[in-house]
């Protein structure tokens, strides 16, 4: 009876884990979002799209950076005020945005979402897993995840199709208010929780399993956008008409929900087998674009087959570092958080600097690459993955 009331998450933990998809729903479409409306931002300010475009590197790099030394410097204070504070955080950089007067005035906001986000997903993966009992944690991660995935699908077509109906600012501006909104859901839903109560409840662990977990977890960042960065140019160039990339790009975002849907289903159960069996999936039909790369059909398919492998990673990674239990709760989270935005930055620079000199096709070999070395390190780091989990 114990076991079974240890695998179920209660009432109030579902409205927290609610609010906190909420939340996340509006982090992610921040943070992706400027991919969609660099056109009309590019015209507004007559700057070229590749330098706007460093609107994104620019994000992923500050939270890389500041996202271990901010939750450190803020591990003292209030776990629930601090987050709200993120998520507040967020429309003023939102706001900034939407009212920017200038090129330079619009990296400020975007500087300031950043800033926001290296706290935010430190705070919410381990508030996430405070609110359940050990036995079923990764769960209660994925079910938070389950918003960034939902920004993918629903959060950026949307707030880019207000931005194509009236404009960028327009489309900001409704983030603004999203978050607005988040907040105070966020404020009456989400019980609160402290840094020492988080704490409390993790015995100490190895640094070694911490490290290798966030080591994977870059690697497979790495290879997902060394390549994910540039799928419009791999699509176009397998005869995927123009107008059909935007739908394109629905269907990958949805097989995205799928692969998170497939880890919440084993990553309490069999952490260790769903993780590689998410890597391998990536690795080959990665590496299955470079014999696909003239069909349009083999191509589609073998994307949407890899983002369904990849949409399991992300949950798989932050579980393995929470579950090390080297560190508190949120200071792992943040491990988790730098390793990600690392490999998400490093992964297009690199894939365009490859995608430059020696093609696409190399950029396709570079991310099988990655997957493949992401998995042949997962089944050497038995301590960061390990087959079962450790409930004690």
């Amino acid at each position: 009876m114990g076991r079974a009331d240890d695998e179920r998450i209660g009432f109030g933990a579902a409205i927290g884990l609610g609010a906190l998809v909420l939340a996340t729903f509006v982090a992610v479409t921040t943070e992706i979002v400027p991919v969609g409306l660099l056109p009309q931002m590019s015209r507004a300010f007559s700057v070229s799209e590749a330098v706007t475009g460093l609107l994104v590197t620019v994000y992923a790099a500050l939270v890389a950076v500041l996202a271990i030394p901010l939750t450190r410097l803020t591990t003292r204070l209030p776990r629930k005020p601090l987050l709200l504070g993120t998520i507040a955080l967020y429309s003023v950089g939102n706001l900034v945005i939407a009212l920017a007067p200038s090129f330079a005035v619009l990296c400020a906001g975007r500087a300031i979402g950043g800033i926001a986000h290296a706290l935010f997903f430190s705070l919410s993966s381990a508030y996430a897993a405070a609110l359940v009992p050990p036995r079923i944690q990764g769960r209660a991660l994925a079910i938070a995840a389950s918003g960034a995935s939902i920004g993918y699908v629903l959060g950026v077509p949307l707030v880019t199709s207000i931005g194509a109906a009236l404009d960028w600012r327009a489309a900001f501006g409704a983030l603004a208010i999203g978050g607005v909104l988040a907040a105070l859901v966020t404020a009456a839903a989400l019980p609160a929780a402290t840094a020492a109560e988080e704490a409390a409840r993790r015995p100490r662990g190895p640094r070694r399993a911490l490290i290798g977990a966030a080591v994977v977890n870059a690697v497979a960042f790495f290879g997902h956008y060394a390549l994910y960065t540039y799928v419009s140019t791999l699509l176009l160039r397998a005869a995927v008409p123009e107008p059909a990339i935007g739908p394109a790009l629905f269907l990958f975002g949805a097989t995205g929900v799928v692969g998170l849907w497939l880890a919440g289903l084993v990553i309490d159960r069999r952490p260790r087998a769903g993780f590689l069996g998410a890597l391998v999936l990536g690795a080959v039909c990665v590496a299955a674009l470079l014999v696909l790369q003239t069909s349009t059909a083999g191509t589609v398919t073998a994307v949407a087959a890899w983002v369904v492998g990849f949409g399991a990673i992300p949950v798989f990674c932050t579980a393995a570092c929470l579950r090390a239990r080297a560190l508190t709760p949120d200071l792992s989270a943040a491990v988790n958080n730098s390793a990600s935005n690392a490999g998400i930055g490093l992964g297009a620079a690199v894939g365009g600097a490859v995608l430059a000199g020696a093609g696409l096709p190399s950029v396709v070999a570079l991310a099988a690459v990655a997957f493949a070395v992401a998995a042949l390190l997962a089944i050497m780091l038995r301590d960061a993955f390990p087959a079962r989990v450790a409930h004690g």
